[in-house]
């Protein structure tokens, strides 16, 4: 959320930020809004002057043994038109704040401008696999194995939900177990373990709402939302809350399962793993100094990254253009990994920055060591990764010419095997 003056003061840098994030929002509606509020507000301002000269003239009257009650009649009127005005008002910043609400973050001027397609590869890392056979899907080698039944899961929820099973369901912990481990034995995150589902306030918060509602599960009855990712209910942790300096960056990582319903488009891209309406991931969510975020942001992507790099999946780095970052993000990189069983590079992390328009939304600050007034810290997360798309590429880049899979070595101590077996 951005700060009404700086709306005020920066239209036309607003604007541009608008058609770089290929919002179609007019924010002239907005304007002709504060307008109409500060002519209002100054009115008010005249007519308490009004009234605080009338108050005096009426304690001279009565001081003085005068009749005051035509003073008493005016200043009567004077005080319902500033509740009338106050009234109308409380009303345009009820609005205002509605129409706040829908403005994305602005891109930060490192950020490519243009659409999905024009985004900048930063790096590349690790060796495509080469097989001596045609290398299979995820989905033919894991139904084949028994890691997971899509049919089976169909019956018990509908399209669009896994049933890990057996090994498969064991593979899902111990991903889980080695990127929690990793984050925070070596990276020095501290873990979270939080609700999975969270209140309209947590939701609107970090960005989801209001624009993404229909994509959200709601229950019927009460106004929460299951979570479609870690980040909103560890983001809101310190929500109007104020830290002190020597304390960020605070460093969180928390698994959890993520509901989401928009499974994207139809057609092989979601079939198996590649989209689904429920998925595990573990989410890095960092706090940080205004001055150091876009630092903090460089190294919460190489904490991501180091996940790839241990699994020993081959990867790419994408710098995302403006027109293709989240309704939050300043700036993002989107961690891309090999898929040989379908030629693809398939996206397992997003690190973004969302400078201070995430903490405006939910008023966390930061007191400044130094003294002064405490200032809105900036907000940061990634992926530390989601994994139906690492399942996919372990699966792919780790599938032997016999059916089976040697999984990553990093991996065998949580599985407790060499090799998996054929069928479960």
């Amino acid at each position: 959320m951005h700060d009404l003056k700086f709306i005020r003061d920066h239209s036309e840098e607003i604007k541009k930020g608008l058609k770089a994030k290929r919002y179609d929002l007019s924010i002239e509606p907005l304007l002709s809004l504060d307008e109409k509020r500060r002519r209002l507000l100054q009115e008010v301002e005249t007519l308490k002057c009004e009234r605080n000269k009338a108050n005096d003239e009426i304690s001279t009257l009565k001081r003085s043994g005068g009749d005051a009650a035509s003073k008493i009649e005016a200043m009567k009127a004077i005080s319902q038109k500033i509740d009338d005005l106050d009234g109308k008002v409380g009303e345009i910043n009820e609005e205002l704040t509605v129409f706040m609400l829908k403005i994305p973050n602005l891109p930060h001027s490192s950020v490519p401008v243009g659409g999905a397609n024009e985004g900048k590869i930063i790096k590349e890392w690790g060796k495509k696999p080469v097989f001596d056979f045609s290398p299979k899907t995820h989905l033919e080698i894991g139904e084949k194995l028994g890691f997971f039944s899509f049919d089976q899961a169909g019956k018990i929820s509908g399209s669009g939900f896994p049933l890990y099973k057996g090994t498969g369901a064991k593979l899902e912990r111990a991903l889980i177990n080695f990127m929690l481990d990793l984050h925070t034995e070596k990276h020095g995150y501290a873990e979270i373990f939080p609700p999975f589902l969270v209140n309209r306030q947590s939701m609107t918060g970090t960005g989801q709402l209001p624009n993404l509602e229909d994509d959200m599960y709601r229950l019927k009855d009460e106004d929460m939302f299951l979570i479609p990712t870690a980040e909103v209910p560890v983001t809101n942790i310190h929500r109007d809350e104020i830290l002190e300096e020597e304390r960020l960056p605070v460093k969180y990582a928390a698994y959890t399962a993520c509901f989401r319903r928009e499974a994207g488009s139809y057609g092989k891209e979601t079939r198996g793993l590649m989209r689904v309406h429920q998925f595990n991931k573990v989410e890095l969510v960092k706090l940080a100094h205004p001055e150091k975020s876009f630092d903090e942001l460089e190294s919460l992507r190489e904490d991501a990254e180091e996940v790839l790099q241990l699994l020993g999946i081959p990867y790419r780095v994408l710098l995302l253009p403006s027109g293709d970052m989240s309704f939050a993000a300043s700036k993002c990189y989107d961690l891309e990994a090999w898929s040989p069983g379908t030629g693809k590079w398939l996206e397992v992390s997003s690190c973004s920055c969302f400078t201070d328009f995430q903490a405006r939304r939910i008023n966390v600050r930061y007191r400044p060591k130094s003294g002064g007034k405490p200032a809105f810290v900036h907000t940061l997360n990634a992926s530390g990764v989601a994994l139906p798309r690492t399942m996919i590429a372990i699966l792919e880049n780790f599938q032997k010419k016999d059916g089976t899979v040697d999984f990553p070595a990093v991996l065998k101590p949580y599985l407790g095997l060499k090799q998996v077996e054929k069928k479960l």
